[in-house]
């Protein structure tokens, strides 16, 4: 059945962080939490909340605007698509995409003066309009879950069912070696390692190098021992984010080369983007798996990553919407590359989304559960009072439990809650009735 959008509307909060943020050598003290609003002509209503990263999608523009400018400058993307999107009526979410993508991404290159702006940029704008708008599909078709609402093309990526799914927090630049630790004691067992800084933040990647030696070396030998049931090695995995810092493959081959002196290399599950998108060099003869986030802005860039070695692919249905991610894990997974689900840090109900996602991803080589990336417990200043804004706040599979979300029969039922109404967001874009 066809959806036609008979009213939009948006809002935004701004969410503090517990301490400045870092990544990619910039820093987020706030992260804008975007609300889309989407009324059909049959009177179902569906918000959408979505996690602005202006810096993960497009570092340069961050660079050289306030905080605050780069991210109303999504926002106003979110706005422009909202309001292109009234009047339109589409058979799937994935043609409400088709038409809104390539104008929103123009209009975006226009109000940042930024001819180059990153597909990845628009995306991001567009992820609360594209959930909001399978929350409606679902409503006027009659689809109460997510397997029933995922078209069956779609399906073949997504068809394990695990009752365990790793939680992967993430240790940024500022997280000091006692809260690593602390976190391993406390049950997680994959770790996201951010690397390449800039410490002096005067951009010599020489230096970045030296410090992202010494961070590794200094993790390894304090959680390197450590034992976990849910890998076939029973060593703790390290997953390392470059986010494209690495200018060039001899010096990540320097940083992997000590890795190895120090006892690490064989624990590398990840490295995740060590490289800029424009630097297309083959990788898979580095002896790690390689895998793409922000330059597979598409299914077409997949393709082309899968062709220079990657050998994995970061899923992020909270980021470049969930349209865009079926179609990558469709290619992906015809190339049989595996999947994981990573974060931006998002706030809870969102977290669902990729939880939702990743509990039906295939296992990564050497695991023998799902994984799912989330930090924004370890990061948003107002944690508790977001988590009481999902719909099914305070059910089982919301809470970590020694590292790992446990998925019910429950969780499978009612789709993580992801298709239900949250009121607060709700209430931020429809006057209440």
């Amino acid at each position: 059945m066809s959806v036609t959008l008979a009213h939009v509307n948006a809002n935004f909060e701004r969410e503090p962080m517990v301490r400045p943020f870092g990544f990619k050598g910039g820093y987020m003290s706030e992260i804008w939490q975007a609300i889309a609003g989407l009324q059909s002509s049959s009177g179902e209503r569906a918000a959408a909340v979505s996690a602005q990263s202006v810096l993960w999608s497009d570092a340069e523009l961050f660079a050289r605007t306030s905080e605050a400018a780069g991210n109303s400058l999504m926002f106003a993307m979110t706005e422009f698509a909202l309001r292109r999107a009234q009047g339109m009526t589409f058979e799937t979410p994935f043609d409400l995409l088709d038409r809104l993508l390539p104008e929103v991404h123009e209009y975006g290159k226009a109000i940042t003066c930024k001819p180059d702006l990153r597909l990845t940029f628009a995306l991001n704008a567009l992820v609360g309009v594209d959930a909001a708008a399978w929350v409606l599909y679902a409503r006027e078709n009659g689809f109460t879950s997510f397997d029933e609402m995922v078209p069956a093309r779609y399906r073949g990526a997504l068809s394990h069912r695990h009752g365990c799914v790793a939680c992967i927090p993430l240790m940024a630049y500022a997280i000091p070696l006692t809260e690593i630790v602390q976190h391993v004691e406390d049950g997680f067992f994959f770790l996201k390692v951010k690397i390449g800084s800039d410490p002096d933040k005067d951009g010599d990647r020489e230096k970045m190098l030296r410090w992202d030696m010494a961070r590794v070396e200094a993790i390894h030998k304090a959680i390197g021992q450590r034992e976990t049931p849910y890998t076939q090695n029973g060593k703790i995995p390290y997953y390392f984010d470059a986010n494209g810092r690495y200018d060039s493959k001899d010096r990540l081959q320097r940083f992997l080369d000590h890795c190895r002196k120090i006892g690490a290399f064989e624990q590398i599950a990840i490295i995740e983007e060590p490289f800029p998108e424009e630097y297309t060099v083959p990788v898979g003869d580095l002896g790690v798996r390689i895998a793409a986030d922000e330059s597979a802005h598409c299914d077409h860039d997949v393709a082309q990553r899968i062709g220079l070695g990657y050998g994995a692919i970061a899923l992020k249905p909270i980021a470049k919407t969930l349209s865009m991610t079926l179609r990558i894990a469709d290619v992906a997974q015809r190339a049989g590359i595996p999947m994981f689900c990573a974060d931006l840090t998002v706030g809870p109900l969102q977290v669902d989304w990729n939880k939702t996602v990743a509990a039906r991803l295939a296992p990564l080589p050497g695991m023998t559960i799902g994984v799912v990336e989330t930090n924004g417990h370890q990061n948003y200043a107002h944690w508790p009072a977001m988590q009481s804004y999902h719909p099914a706040a305070g059910a089982p599979w919301t809470q970590v439990q020694r590292g790992c979300f446990r998925l019910d029969e429950r969780f499978f039922a009612e789709s993580g809650g992801i298709l239900q109404d949250a009121a607060h967001y709700l209430d931020l874009v429809f006057a209440k009735r």
